[in-house]
């Protein structure tokens, strides 16, 4: 549940596949998106609003957080 008592449904990336423990799941709320560990789903939540989420989709998208 969020801070209102909203149910938030969290989705793990179809990357991720059924193996792999390293991964993050993202839930949308409706004036912000939340992200968490799968590994500990009681745990920690960051939140981010949608402009903030978007400009870190664009980064991606842009290679701007690419190891290589």
């Amino acid at each position: 549940m969020d801070e209102f008592g909203k149910s938030v449904t969290f989705n793990k990336s179809s990357y991720s596949g059924s193996g792999n423990a390293n991964c993050v799941e993202v839930g949308f709320v409706t004036a912000e998106i939340q992200l968490r560990d799968s590994k500990d789903p009681d745990g920690p939540v960051l939140h981010f609003t949608v402009s903030e989420w978007a400009a870190f989709i664009a980064g991606v998208k842009a290679g701007e957080f690419d190891l290589a």
